[in-house]
């Protein structure tokens, strides 16, 4: 039998068949995924090939293979550890919530899920959520922000769980599509997907006021089917985000406005650091690409995972 998992807890696996059944499945033996190192063989996404066993007139499943996977999007856990995570895979696309406080969403944070997204050829949405709550400076920094990323080409849009602005825009864009959620606990994933499909109640929590932070209320990615022709991976609140091994010279490819200009710089392989009549480095004097981008580039290349954090409240 085929099909979909829609959701991981560890040791078991629920998945899904085209006529609609559902499977309570485990592994049968060891998998090793080329090239992949990870926490999780497979994950929420999946398209996975299993038999069914009958123990004490219950059946369960025995997946014993997985299907060539589209894409796939990983975390690096930013502890010693270096463990990859596959948080999701065969997605359409990710939108990633922002919120400039409560909690915030910093700049690294952003970019370093982007810099993964574009290595895995996943179409990411910006949408900066909570925008009923800000006065007029935080709007003001909202507006700078998805401007900066517009002009690199990501479609960035101004939302609302609370009061439904601009969800039919999101739900628009979900129409027969597989789209995951994702973003720090707290900037409210959980609310917004609850506006998009009522039926579904998934848990909210409020944000904790010791430290504005979010509190965790999804442990592991689930997928659901929507009432309007569309699929979504609800995922666990991400804290920091280690960007996956590649090479110091492939780094700038996942920046495409650092990508466009390469091919001015007189040497090929620039890493636009201090190398001379570099046209990266050009641009930035320029004020035509966005420090923040240039500085989370640095970090990245200069391989600055076991000191980052995406929360303020962590720097002490």
């Amino acid at each position: 039998m085929t099909g979909h998992v829609y959701k991981s807890t560890g040791s078991w696996y629920t998945v899904k068949t085209n006529l609609g059944h559902t499977y309570e499945c485990r592994i049968k033996g060891k998998f090793r995924i080329k090239g992949i190192k990870s926490t999780n063989p497979i994950a929420v996404g999946d398209v996975v090939d299993f038999e069914l066993e009958t123990n004490n007139n219950t059946d369960t499943g025995v997946i014993y293979k997985i299907h060539d996977r589209t894409n796939f999007i990983v975390r690096k856990s930013v502890n010693l550890s270096k463990q990859t995570h596959i948080i999701a895979a065969n997605l359409d696309q990710v939108f990633l919530m922002i919120t400039i406080n409560n909690p915030p969403t910093l700049t690294s944070f952003i970019d370093r899920f982007l810099v993964t997204a574009e290595a895995y050829s996943i179409k990411t949405v910006l949408l900066f959520n909570k925008i009923d709550t800000y006065d007029e400076e935080t709007l003001n920094e909202v507006k700078y922000l998805a401007h900066e990323y517009r002009n690199i080409g990501y479609e960035c849009i101004g939302v609302s769980a609370k009061t439904g602005k601009n969800v039919d825009k999101v739900k628009a864009l979900m129409h027969n599509k597989t789209s995951m959620f994702s973003g720090h606990s707290g900037v409210g994933k959980s609310t917004l997907v609850n506006t998009i499909e009522p039926s579904l109640n998934i848990k909210t929590k409020e944000i904790s006021t010791q430290h504005s932070q979010g509190q965790h209320t999804t442990t592991f990615a689930e997928m659901f089917d929507l009432s309007f022709d569309a699929k979504i991976i609800d995922t666990p609140g991400i804290k920091g985000f280690g960007v996956v091994d590649m090479d110091r010279e492939e780094v700038g490819d996942y920046f495409p406005e650092i990508f466009k200009l390469k091919q001015d710089c007189k040497f090929n392989n620039c890493l636009h650091l201090k190398e001379p009549k570099c046209a990266v480095k050009d641009a930035l004097d320029n004020d035509e690409i966005a420090y923040s981008r240039y500085r989370s580039y640095v970090q990245i290349l200069e391989g600055e995972d076991e000191h980052y954090r995406t929360d303020i409240w962590d720097k002490e």
